[in-house]
């Protein structure tokens, strides 16, 4: 199987500060990636990374490709940023038109082709008849999916997700990571996905990538990955993993992590 992305001794510094040191991954075509770690880890400077967004060392190749320019590598990757920035006022069916932008010559106007495939992802996610809606005027779970039409009318093979169930509640976490996988198998898409949450990160997708100090710590199945004694390690907390035939369940051990500072803080 051939590889969607490819990171090689990859390191970032931002003002002053090393963020990644040395970071390896690769991801096969079709694959889903699941980057998790502590707040601080470098999820999101991995992913911006992946977009030519910083600047860094080592090699970095999405498509099989390194160094392509902006608008190239905007054909072969999409990204839903945690924070994006939507002009307020802007309609559904404007802002998901702006994932075609990369297909078009500089300052020529949206084809016919265009607007069918926005209207064709519209109608894929559900949101038929919101084309004339304000973005601010979504719920959540209706905004993250218009975030997601935007991504998916670029046509790339590779999504990359920052947080994508950031504020939703349960029910809306579920439905865009199911609608997520549905895309994934699909149109074979390579995702890469940076969560918070352990358990959804065990449940969706095939791998996860365990970045903790600027480097990753642990990659492989989240059986093998996210066991207590691993997350205890990288994440300072302590926890119960549930075996579920669906992925393992993550909960926090009541309690124990209190029982634990108190004891280092009776030591000499």
């Amino acid at each position: 199987m051939s590889s969607a992305v490819d990171v090689e001794s990859l390191s970032v510094r931002l003002d002053g500060t090393q963020v990644l040191r040395g970071v390896n991954l690769t991801v096969d075509a079709g694959e889903w990636v699941n980057i998790v770690g502590p707040n601080g880890a470098g999820k999101t400077t991995l992913l911006r990374a992946l977009l030519g967004l910083v600047d860094y060392h080592g090699s970095v190749k999405v498509g099989g490709l390194a160094g392509q320019r902006r608008a190239a590598r905007a054909r072969t990757v999409a990204y839903v940023p945690q924070t994006p920035v939507v002009p307020r006022g802007m309609r559904v069916a404007d802002y998901v038109l702006l994932g075609r932008t990369p297909h078009r010559s500089v300052f020529s106007a949206e084809t016919a082709t265009d607007r069918q495939v926005a209207a064709e992802v519209l109608d894929r996610l559900d949101l038929r008849g919101f084309g004339d809606r304000a973005v601010q005027s979504l719920s959540g779970g209706e905004r993250q999916r218009a975030l997601l039409a935007r991504a998916l009318a670029q046509q790339t093979s590779v999504l990359l997700l920052d947080e994508p169930t950031t504020a939703l509640d349960l029910g809306h976490q579920q439905d865009v990571l199911e609608l997520v996988n549905a895309l994934q198998r699909e149109r074979r898409l390579t995702v890469i996905a940076t969560l918070h949450d352990l358990t959804l990160a065990a449940r969706y997708g095939d791998r996860v990538a365990v970045l903790a100090d600027g480097r990753i710590m642990q990659c492989g199945p989240s059986r093998q990955v996210l066991t207590a004694k691993i997350i205890a390690e990288q994440f300072g907390a302590q926890v119960r993993v549930l075996d579920d035939p669906d992925g393992p369940v993550i909960v926090p051990s009541t309690g124990r992590r209190r029982d634990s500072i108190n004891d280092n803080r009776r030591q000499p």
